[in-house]
């Protein structure tokens, strides 16, 4: 029987966000222009919520968010490598919603929790998503919020050892891309100074391994409110 995502440990993230008192969990998933951000969120509620653009023309323009149940939201952003110009209006529109905040007992706290930065399983353009990290991403949200994924793994080896009966990878498949994952980590650590956890890979098109990042979320959910970066 499939596992509906939208109740999928729904109790573990209820105890988490009833620990710091936040509700909900607010997501920002970015990444570069093709990455398959909107796929992804598609997978997550497995049904088409957010739009998804042809090869690499953007779908996505504007910050949209989407509710996945009563205590969880991510939040869709335009992708960076459309252009500098249109490139520096969307990292705006990302540092904004990195520093929108509310107010408990007139202490400022970040509202956006955490934020997932989406690779494609090829790694076509890490310069953009190296960009997207340094000059959006890590000055303005703390380290331990940021997360890695790398989509598309059925084409990571140009389509070659993808089951595309089974939707599954073959071994060989899966050991490249568990050496990607640690050669990503390695590679953002050297471009822009920060630690990452082992990034998780998936399918988004064919909704393999979309468990285990849903897993990769909730286990490495915060403990704390967000404070504002200085």
């Amino acid at each position: 029987m499939a596992i509906k995502f939208s109740t999928y440990r729904k109790s573990d993230i209820d105890k988490n966000l009833d620990k710091i008192q936040i509700h909900p969990l607010d997501v920002m998933v970015t990444g570069v222009t093709g990455a398959g951000k909107s796929t992804t969120l598609n997978a997550f509620f497995q049904k088409t919520v957010a739009k998804v653009g042809d090869g690499v023309d953007p779908e996505t323009m504007e910050l949209d968010s989407y509710m996945l149940n009563d205590l969880f939201r991510v939040w869709d952003t335009p992708g960076l490598g459309d252009g500098v110009d249109i490139d520096l209006i969307h990292k705006k529109k990302m540092i904004d919603l990195l520093y929108k905040t509310y107010t408990v007992n007139d202490m400022d706290y970040g509202f956006i929790d955490m934020v997932l930065i989406i690779i494609e399983g090829i790694n076509r353009d890490m310069g953009t998503t190296y960009t997207l990290l340094n000059e959006v991403i890590v000055p303005n949200i703390q380290n331990d919020r940021i997360f890695v994924l790398i989509n598309q793994a059925d084409v990571a080896m140009k389509g070659r050892h993808w089951n595309y009966f089974s939707n599954t990878p073959d071994l060989q498949l899966l050991n490249f891309l568990d050496e990607q994952a640690y050669s990503i980590q390695k590679r953002v650590r050297e471009a822009t100074g920060i630690s990452i956890m082992k990034p998780v890979y998936y399918s988004a098109e064919y909704g393999w391994n979309v468990q285990k990042v849903l897993d990769f979320i909730i286990d490495n959910m915060p403990t704390e409110r967000r404070l504002l970066m200085k």
